[in-house]
């Protein structure tokens, strides 16, 4: 997670990085004091962009001010400008500091003669709803526009009541009569009754309120019966009973008798609409009832539209919890139990529709009842679904519409969902794409690759059939002229890659570069490499890497390039290790850790300031170290084998008590436990990159806990066969296996984990000589390297970014200067920050709080030497808080007892939403200078001088104590 690890924003306004912020400010400033309108207008535009350069309370307090003094003293387009920038603002305004000052300079419009003012001033209220709730003037200026005579300023009324209502417990129950009054009023306009209806969705604070609320609109729907009015009650009935969740099976009722019986068209797509909504939000509570009669509606419906519109509401409750209860056996007669499969016939009607959209959802419905349900009598629905999607398959790989390709998503999704818990079905599956990808148009070619891929990835037995087509299509590609050519190239060498497991044959590392000479450029080259260093092919990955070296305009581009290409080179020479030649395997590692120390160097080039490489360079120095690891494990076990340790070395183990002897000489018996203390220090440092890869992808953490676990694997072999095998225990590590397994780099490393745990416990149990069990070490070393390493997509791409800033204050003027403080008094530290996001916030995962340590450490001492308690000497502290709108703020009382420079040390980690803790960063510093009070100094120089104190400073001194 890239942070920053200064402060940029001090409380004090000190600081370089303050000075930007405040030049900044001064210069919009200046901008807002200009005599022309447009500058000040284009001042008032650019506020947003500063709070978000500047994210800080202290910049945008004052800059909120200076806008409500615009507001205040400003014309009507310059309020419109304020009002805007603060809705745009809005997560920005919990940090306005002077809250008071802020809404006392806005609200001084409200009584101005002018209606427009007014109602601009109503709106920048409403916007600011979250931060003055409870504001009574606020309340009473709503209720009182809410009468007015002009349009515009009821409009902006009811908008201010709506955010009031939403955020206001007692603004909302205060309201609801007056709402009630104005909406049975046979004075008050339809258009206006169609605005204030929407506000009695945000009557949710407390049971009775939204009974209320209820009642009203039970009462408007039937008294009003037009379109408009059905329409914007119904949703506003559905919005409550979502927020006060008790009478969601009412409501669900409601709608399907809407659904059912209204006539009208809108009436019944708003009704489809409201139905998705809770369909997404609480399958749970739909029974089995509302199923089957939104089932019979959609049997019935003559109209296309709507079908689909009951079918999407279908198949969302077919992948939840719903549909388990639609197909669980319920009390009733024969008739009940028939008809319970109406979904199943409306399904398989659908599934051959001739409108896209409802074939998707039928056969979505069908896969996801397939899926679900384990039921013998519904076993027939499999080979329905693969029909279904072979059908649809066929209608939309010959059509490069975006409505087909959108079809076609879905309908690949449900294949490899089928695929993944049928796997008997795969083969007629993979068979049906491969003929399909011959004759589809290449849009849809991308995607079916993509399938093939996923599918290959669960089952590796299906892979090499795939071969043969795959590469006679790759030959055709590159004849194609058409502009998805690149995307196609690359999606094709990824299932080829996936397919071919065993390394590639050079026929098919041909055929791949000779499309690439002639049909590509230089990204689909790259991406192709890319691919081929996760799947393990590095040999094919280190040619295409050479490739490219020249083909870049960047030297950072460059020596990223050579780096991947000396990685690839590393791994290939692992590659030709054999089990049982333990010489030609250390020149192997040797030789790669020759081509992994070039790669570093070159990847320590690559790194900017803006783009580090930090995860890039900390999994390869872990490879670099394991290799060495690995490499002085086997000289050690050659060492034991050279010199074994004599006959009689068990028994003097037995009568010393030290397993240690076995060993034979005190050298192998030090190089040995060394070794394992390796091991495990390598398992700690990788857990460490785990836990501080927030933004990783999961096979990417996948990959590093292989890792981690192969470390501790080796570790525990050690200790189990050699060091002390009377206390190994093998319970832990036996349920690896068990996990469901992902790639197929994961699913080898896995099979050797488990051989190597196995064969360790049964030479355990055997008391083998010492010789053959450093033999199996020297095997399970080679076994892991064998597996070919994954190079994930973190490595080369991040997808999620996230990042911390944090502002602490008091803050020095100069970072290396300290802040002076009083050994008899604390610091009130208070520590800021921001989370900022990238394109995608919280793809992977998302911050739940964030973790702040603060710990202090003594760097010089001064003055005399006295008996501390061990209390005061230090400060530890922790504390969690939960981000508002991606900001958060706490203090921290500290104590300097000791008199000296201390250094703090403020660092910040995450929990995420699993309550896993993220080791993210940033870690900032301060100085903290302790000085002697000037009273206590008084006494000390008094005493050195042998004079008493006085009967004033004696009382004082007294008193102090407490």
């Amino acid at each position: 997670m890239a942070a920053s690890t200064k402060s940029f924003l001090a409380d004090a306004g000190y600081g370089e990085q303050e000075l930007d912020a405040n030049s900044a400010l001064m210069e919009l400033d200046k901008g807002l004091r200009s005599g022309k309108l447009g500058e000040q207008c284009e001042a008032v535009v650019r506020f947003p962009r500063l709070f978000q350069k500047y994210p800080f309370p202290i910049l945008i307090n004052s800059a909120f001010l200076k806008l409500a003094d615009v507001f205040r003293v400003g014309n009507n387009f310059l309020r419109l400008c304020v009002l805007k920038v603060t809705q745009q603002s809005e997560k920005h305004l919990e940090k306005i500091l002077n809250v008071d000052e802020f809404v006392k300079r806005i609200f001084s419009v409200i009584h101005s003669n002018d209606p427009v003012a007014r109602a601009i001033t109503l709106r920048m209220l409403g916007s600011m709803a979250s931060i003055i709730p409870e504001r009574k003037n606020a309340h009473h200026s709503i209720r009182q526009s809410l009468d007015s005579h002009d349009n515009v300023e009821v409009e902006a009324a009811i908008f201010a009541a709506a955010n009031f209502s939403a955020q206001s417990k007692d603004f909302a129950a205060g309201i609801c009569n007056k709402i009630s009054e104005m909406i049975q009023g046979l004075a008050t306009p339809v258009d206006l009754k169609l605005k204030l209806i929407p506000i009695l969705q945000h009557m949710h604070h407390d049971a009775s309120l939204a009974s209320s609320s209820r009642q009203l609109l039970q009462q408007l729907v039937t008294s009003y019966p037009s379109t408009k009015m059905v329409i914007v009650t119904l949703h506003t009935f559905t919005l409550l009973a979502a927020s006060s969740l008790v009478d969601i099976p009412k409501q669900v009722q409601l709608l399907l008798q809407y659904l059912k019986n209204d006539p009208r068209k809108a009436v019944k797509r708003l009704a489809i609409q409201d139905l998705k909504l809770l369909a997404n939000k609480t399958p749970h509570t739909w029974s089995r009832e509302n199923i089957q009669a939104l089932c019979e509606s959609a049997l019935h419906t003559p109209y296309d539209s709507l079908k689909l519109g009951m079918l999407s509401v279908l198949s969302t409750l077919s992948g939840t919890i719903a549909i388990k209860q639609y197909f669980s056996s319920a009390p009733g007669t024969a008739t009940t139990t028939a008809r319970s499969f109406d979904l199943v016939k409306l399904a398989q009607e659908c599934c051959y529709h001739n409108n896209r959209g409802i074939a998707a959802h039928g056969v979505r419905i069908l896969t996801n009842i397939t899926v679900s349900c384990q039921e013998k009598d519904l076993l027939p629905l499999e080979q329905d679904a693969v029909f279904g999607l072979e059908s649809l398959l066929i209608l939309c790989s010959q059509d490069d519409s975006p409505g087909a390709q959108a079809t076609l998503k879905i309908t690949l999704t449900c294949m490899v969902k089928l695929v993944k818990c049928r796997p008997h079905l795969s083969q007629s599956v993979v068979e049906s794409l491969l003929t399909q990808l011959h004759s589809a148009q290449d849009a849809a070619r991308i995607l079916m690759c993509h399938c093939l891929a996923a599918i290959a990835m669960q089952l590796p037995v299906l892979a090499d059939g795939m071969l043969g087509d795959l590469m006679e299509l790759y030959k055709v590609i590159g004849h194609s002229t058409t502009d998805k050519k690149q995307e196609l190239l690359v999606s094709l060498a990824t299932v080829i890659f996936v397919s071919s497991q065993t390394t590639l044959s050079s026929e098919i590392k041909t055929v791949i570069k000779q499309q690439l000479e002639n049909a590509s450029n230089g990204w689909t080259a790259y991406r192709i490499a890319r691919q081929a260093s996760r799947m393990g092919n590095h040999d094919m990955a280190r040619e295409l890497y050479q490739s490219l070296l020249t083909q870049v305009a960047s030297e950072h581009f460059y020596f990223w390039l050579n780096s991947l290409k000396e990685f690839s080179h590393a791994e290939q020479c692992l590659s030709g290790l054999q089990e049982d030649n333990y010489s030609s395997a250390l020149s192997c590692i040797a030789e790669a850790l020759k081509s992994y120390h070039k790669g570093i160097a070159s990847l320590t080039a690559a790194s900017t300031p803006l783009n580090p490489l930090s995860f890039q360079c900390g999994f390869v120095k872990l490879r670099i170290d394991l290799l060495q690891a690995f490499s002085q494990l086997i000289c050690t076990c050659n060492s034991l084998k050279t010199s074994p340790p004599p006959a009689i070395a068990t028994t003097i183990a037995m009568t010393s008590g030290n397993d240690l002897q076995r060993c034979g000489r005190i050298s192998n018996q030090a190089r040995m436990k060394l070794s394992m203390e390796e091991f495990r220090n390598l398992a700690t440092r990788y857990g460490d990159l785990y836990q501080s890869s927030f933004d990783a992808d999961s096979a990417t953490l996948r990959n590093v806990e292989l890792q981690q676990q192969s470390c501790l694997l080796i570790s525990h072999a050690i200790e189990a066969l050699i060091l002390d095998p009377e206390s190994a225990s093998f319970q832990e590590y036996s349920s690896n296996g068990t996990a469901h397994v992902e790639s197929e780099y994961e699913r080898r490393m896995m099979s050797v984990f488990n051989h190597v745990l196995e064969e360790v416990e049964s030479l355990n149990r055997k008391y083998a000589p010492v010789s053959y069990l450093a033999t199996c070490l020297c095997s399970a070393v080679i076994a892991l390297l064998k597996v070919p390493l994954s190079f994930q997509r973190y490595f080369f791409q991040k997808l999620q970014s996230t990042s911390i800033k944090l502002a602490l204050s008091p803050s020095p003027r100069n970072p290396a200067e300290p802040i002076a403080v009083q050994n008899n008094q604390q610091l009130a530290l208070k520590v800021e920050g921001v989370v900022q996001h990238g394109s995608k916030p919280g793809l992977f995962r998302k911050i739940q709080s964030v973790c702040l340590n603060v710990s202090s450490v003594l760097q010089s001492k001064s003055g005399q030497d006295y008996k501390i308690p061990i209390d005061n000497m230090t400060n530890e502290m922790e504390q969690r808080v939960e981000p508002h709108n991606d900001y958060f703020s706490t203090q921290f009382l500290l104590n300097f007892v000791i008199l000296g420079t201390h250094n703090i040390t403020v660092e910040s980690s995450v929990i995420d939403s699993n309550g896993i803790v993220w080791k993210t960063g940033p870690k900032t510093t301060i100085f903290v200078k302790s000085l002697e009070d000037p009273y206590s100094q008084q006494v000390r120089l008094q005493q050195q001088q042998g004079q008493p104190p006085s009967q004033q400073q004696q009382q004082r001194t007294a008193y102090s104590r407490f």
